[in-house]
């Protein structure tokens, strides 16, 4: 055909200095490094005749029994033409071309060589198949050798001789001996061959220099439709996919070419990895009107785009129609409904296919996991153990995957050893998903280790990966300090890329220590590489400002968020509540129903809680709340939402309606349910309902720390000493260890840390000096020490001594003591604050003039001039 004039997205690449001019010649004597790479290679069944027409042989029958010998895999008769060839002592290059031809393809690759050592004048022909057979046969530097030898007697290469040391030189990525190619094809006129030309731009699409092989295209005189769809590929490969569609536009208005299945699958690969959904219903339009829907690698092709895309009634459509499935089809179909959630009909369809390989299982291995069933994953991980199918890294990646989700340490432990059993360990996908796994089962010992031994060992992009992985570890397993420590030295070796997973979990992190220095950085960072507009990052963002005292930037943030989801409403409520701003958090609510924004679990039980902190008693609002939860919104409330809603009926002194609650509740209350009636109980000072919460709580069997606390306790609080000791000791036998408590303040962005009467701080005299100046003074504006709150069986003054030096009171005294005159002084604690403690901030904040703002585990509270912002 004529030559086309192509768009100018190829059209203004100019010449490289060192791509091959037609002046140049080569002599292709050196010998490349071996690579790995993949390509195919025709090999002509009679190459001589592509060079000049041969005269009719009158050996004619012997190439005909050498064909059937290929047909039917006879070794035998291959051997006896050879022995009768010798016999007659026929010594004509076409016949040996045949047999060393035939050789090759009854894989007799070593008698195929001792035929072309004897054969007296090999032509180009024979040494070509030779060439080309070692290529296919992966042996590309001993085919590059002998193309060399061919040049060195003096026999030209043919068009065939060519494809096959480009070839070569395309699977070991060679780019110097491929160019020295090109340059002999420009000298010797063969660049004109459309399958030359073909084969060059494969080999310099694989050697990644995409400008040579447009180049190429561009000055082809002939096209045929390999050319374009080599072009295009080259194209998708690189991920430029606009030019690819151009060409592809512009081959499809030619009318000189008909596009074949090759072209759409190319392209919907693309449209796949690209999310073009408009682009690939396009093709899918070009595959009917060519008729090309039926053509399986199309039909797979569309197929895994519509799974891509969601559209599982377009590929169920695709499936039900095809007349002939391949693995693959059945595969993609398990992917299909596995990423739609029909995990049972994923099954099904894996149940029925005629065959199945380690691809088959590992989808739906990887579907279990995605949607979260780690059980089933690792009992298929069993199945295909038992029935001795073949186990590749995405099988192990996919199990290990599977427990850390199943977050259990024995299987961990029985999977981690299998593993190393298998030999799979060094492979770094494995290694990776191991040391995930390891962060989800609390193994952090061995998941520092196996981080030591991968951040030395990966690309800087899979490194990033390595880092984040650790840093999110530190954060799921509560090592806060660990995790800020790890973000700090991978920003100071630039060891890290910050993503949507970055971010949010560092802001957790900042979020839990109450430290907004870092999730400031982590905000403006945001803001420069347009992260900010990832809505879990602006969640994330939320959480933390809230949750480091500062309603007023949280609020900015959510202002400023594109999109909100249920989360982003929910953060904005926590942090009102959090600040015990009730009223600020049901108007978020009343805004919400205008919005028609439909509340989740979570959203309802905030709601509930709102009704605590607001500044009028709203308990019947709350309670017609409460009551259109089931009817209005279709959520069932569980026990946290009566509990909430018992706490807000005892904060308001409605303690006996508190009680009739828990009374009516359509299931058996839980201890956590007892515990707010008993907290109100006290607060109220009705000892009657107090006794009955305490005695329904020390009834309840515990199955958490806290709960054990509580009841030993009680128990303390009742003067049954022997029984709470028991309570302890059964602690001990279970393993079972109670949070201890602490208190931690940032000064000069360094965080102190604090325990009970905690003497291992530098400068604890100072600190303990001044907290016995704070409590005389204290103590003479009416504080009144409870040592109700101190349930060990000692002397009345032994009980002052305990209260004096919880941690909350050291770290509020060492931010008085290191910081300026009147400025407010923020301390977090991880538990709740005691009333002892809630008591001697109130006079601390008249003393001293100043703001003492606590984080306990219930949100924050403000000391000023004697009074709290939780009005307690």
């Amino acid at each position: 055909m004529a030559a086309v004039s192509l768009p100018t997205t190829t059209a203004s690449i100019s010449r490289p200095q060192c791509l091959p001019q037609s002046s140049h010649s080569s002599s292709l004597l050196h010998l490349p490094k071996p690579h790995n790479s993949i390509s195919s290679v025709r090999t002509p069944l009679s190459l001589s005749n592509h060079t000049k027409t041969p005269k009719p042989h009158p050996s004619k029958h012997y190439c005909n029994l050498l064909n059937l010998s290929v047909e039917h895999g006879d070794v035998e008769l291959a051997m006896a033409v050879h022995a009768s060839l010798l016999k007659i002592q026929e010594n004509t290059p076409y016949l040996f071309n045949a047999l060393i031809l035939a050789y090759f393809k009854l894989g007799l690759t070593s008698h195929a060589y001792k035929v072309f050592n004897c054969v007296k004048n090999p032509d180009v022909a024979t040494f070509t198949t030779m060439v080309s057979w070692f290529v296919k046969s992966n042996r590309e530097i001993e085919g590059v050798k002998l193309f060399s030898e061919m040049r060195r007697v003096g026999i030209q290469p043919n068009e065939y001789s060519f494809v096959a040391i480009l070839t070569a030189c395309s699977r070991i990525l060679d780019i110097e001996l491929g160019s020295q190619a090109h340059c002999l094809a420009i000298k010797m006129g063969f660049l004109q061959d459309t399958y030359v030309a073909n084969t060059l731009m494969g080999f310099y699409s694989k050697c990644g220099c995409l400008n040579y092989a447009l180049q190429v295209f561009d000055e082809m005189l002939q096209r045929d439709i390999s050319s374009w769809n080599t072009v295009i590929s080259a194209l998708v490969k690189e991920s430029m996919y606009e030019k690819a569609f151009a060409l592809f536009h512009y081959l499809s208005q030619s009318n000189e070419l008909t596009i074949d299945h090759f072209t759409l699958s190319t392209l919907l690969t693309a449209c796949t990895e690209n999310d073009a959904i408009m682009e690939g219903r396009e093709l899918h339009a070009h595959a009917l009107k060519f008729g090309l829907e039926n053509n399986l690698s199309v039909t797979n092709a569309l197929i895994g785009f519509y799974t891509k895309c969601r559209s599982i009634k377009d590929a169920i459509v695709l499936f039900d129609r095809m007349p002939v499935k391949d693995i693959i089809t059945w595969t993609q179909m398990i992917s299909a409904y596995m990423n739609s959630g029909l995990l049972e009909i994923a099954q099904e369809v894996f149940d029925k296919m005629p065959e199945k390989n380690c691809v088959s299982y590992n989808s739906l291995l990887s579907g279990f996991c995605q949607n979260g069933v780690p059980s089933k994953a690792l009992n298929m991980f069993c199945k295909m153990i038992t029935q001795g199918l073949e186990l590749d890294d995405f099988t192990f990646t996919s199990v290990i995957n599977a427990c850390g989700l199943h977050a259990d340490k024995n299987t961990s432990e029985q999977i981690h050893a299998f593993v190393l059993k298998s030999g799979f360990k060094s492979n770094n996908h494995v290694e990776s998903a191991l040391l995930d796994m390891f962060t989800k089962c609390e193994r952090m010992s061995d998941a520092e280790k196996m981080f030591q031994i991968l951040i030395d060992s990966l690309t800087q992009y899979n490194s990033s990966i390595i880092w984040t992985t650790m840093i999110c570890g530190y954060a799921r397993n509560g090592y806060p300090y660990e995790a800020i420590s790890l973000f700090v030295k991978s920003q100071s070796e630039n060891t890290i890329i910050i993503d949507e997973i970055v971010s949010s979990t560092v802001l957790g992190v900042c979020a839990t220590l109450g430290f907004d220095r870092i999730g400031e950085q982590i905000h403006s960072i945001a803001i420069k590489s347009s992260l900010i507009q990832d809505t879990g990052v602006g969640n994330a963002l939320i959480g933390m400002y809230t949750k480091c005292d500062n309603m007023t930037n949280a609020i900015k943030v959510f202002n400023l968020m594109k999109q909100h989801d249920i989360v982003s409403w929910n953060s904005l409520i926590s942090g009102y509540i959090f600040h015990k701003q009730g009223d600020n958090a049901l108007e978020i609510w009343k805004n919400m129903k205008t919005k028609n924004i439909k509340p989740n679990s979570i959203t309802t039980l905030l709601i509930i809680s709102a009704y605590t902190h607001t500044m009028s008693n709203l308990v019947n609002s709350c309670y017609t709340f409460f009551n259109s939860m089931k009817t209005v919104y279709k959520i069932e409330p569980d026990s946290t939402h009566y509990a909430s809603l018992v706490r807000v009926f005892g904060h308001w002194g409605l303690v006996k309606e508190a009680e009739e609650i828990i009374t009516k509740m359509p299931f058996e209350p839980n201890s956590f349910v007892w515990r707010a009636l008993l907290d109100s109980s006290r607060t109220h000072m009705n000892t009657s309902i107090e006794n009955k919460a305490a005695k329904e709580i020390l009834g309840k069997k515990p199955n958490d720390p806290s709960t054990y606390i509580l009841i030993s306790n009680l128990y303390s609080a009742f003067g049954r000493f022997n029984c709470s000791e028991t309570i302890r000791e059964e602690m001990r036998e279970k393993g079972i260890k109670k949070r201890p408590g602490k208190s931690w303040i940032f000064v000069e962005n360094k965080v102190h840390e604090f325990y009970a009467r905690d003497k291992s701080h530098a400068r604890f005299k100072d600190i303990y000096s001044g907290l016995d100046i704070l409590v005389l003074e204290c103590l003479k504006i009416g504080y009144m020490p409870d040592t109700s709150f101190v349930l060990h069986e000692v002397e009345e003054g032994q009980k002052r001594n305990f209260l004096y030096y919880h941690s909350a009171k050291l770290a509020v005294t060492y931010g008085i003591l290191m910081t300026g005159r009147g400025a407010p002084v923020r301390v977090m604690k991880n538990i709740l604050l005691c009333g002892d403690c809630h008591s001697f901030f109130k006079h601390v904040s008249v003393v001293t003039k100043r703001e003492i703002h606590v984080r306990d585990a219930s949100g924050f509270h403000c000391f000023v001039n004697g009074e709290c912002t939780c009005k307690g």
